[in-house]
């Protein structure tokens, strides 16, 4: 076989390989599997491959990404958690719009830090960091998202740094959108040290539901 018959050949089981991963792949897994960097860059500057995010590419014919900053942020930081605003706005019950990737780390954990998009790094200890977290696919990237019940516990603990106005808005676009579940909510408000804080809000939201039905 020529050098240029190999070559090809080279190219062809890589792009088989992207395709073996959804159409994604690491720079560093091709350099695990025993392909050069100039075999991955050289698919770069054909057009066949397109970055996403630092060491992370996908086939260039693939569908357009629908949520290119929550990918990046997802491929940087794949432990960190989708919170407050950005998590907000992830389940439809706020009508802001995030200028910055909202992310919780773990308390000991460095905060992230990301030029592009602009990430908010947020550290939460124990059961506040590990509880409520979902796991959904985000353009083939499997993105960690706290619940909405979750979700609005952390921004009422927040409430001084988001505003209350955003965080009354959220309730009431959860009960109004979402199955309204005050227990869940207030299990959530327990492990926030948020109970007492919430509690008379869910009160009133729970009369309203009822009347409502």
């Amino acid at each position: 076989m020529s050098d240029s018959d190999s070559a090809r050949s080279s190219r062809a089981q890589l792009q088989t390989l992207f395709r073996q991963h959804g159409g994604q792949l690491r720079l560093s897994e091709a350099l695990a599997r025993g392909y050069s960097r100039y075999q991955f860059y050289q698919l770069r500057d054909e057009g066949v491959i397109e970055p996403v995010s630092r060491g992370l590419y996908r086939l260039a014919d693939l569908p357009p990404i629908e949520n290119p900053d929550l990918v990046a942020a997802a491929t940087r930081f794949p432990s960190a958690v989708l919170c407050l605003i950005s998590a907000l706005d992830w389940h439809d019950i706020t009508t802001q719009i995030p200028h910055q990737v909202h992310l919780a780390v773990e308390r000991d954990a460095r905060l992230p830090v990301l030029d592009y998009p602009p990430v908010a790094g947020y550290r939460f200890s124990g059961r506040a960091f590990s509880e409520g977290i979902e796991q959904v696919d985000v353009d083939g990237i499997t993105l960690n998202v706290y619940s909405p019940e979750k979700t609005l516990a952390d921004c009422f603990k927040f409430r001084n740094r988001i505003g209350m106005d955003v965080v009354l808005e959220a309730l009431e676009l959860y009960r109004t959108r979402k199955t309204f579940r005050p227990g869940k909510l207030m299990e959530y408000a327990r492990i926030c040290r948020v109970a007492n804080v919430m509690a008379p809000y869910l009160e009133a939201k729970r009369e309203m539901t009822v009347r409502v039905l």
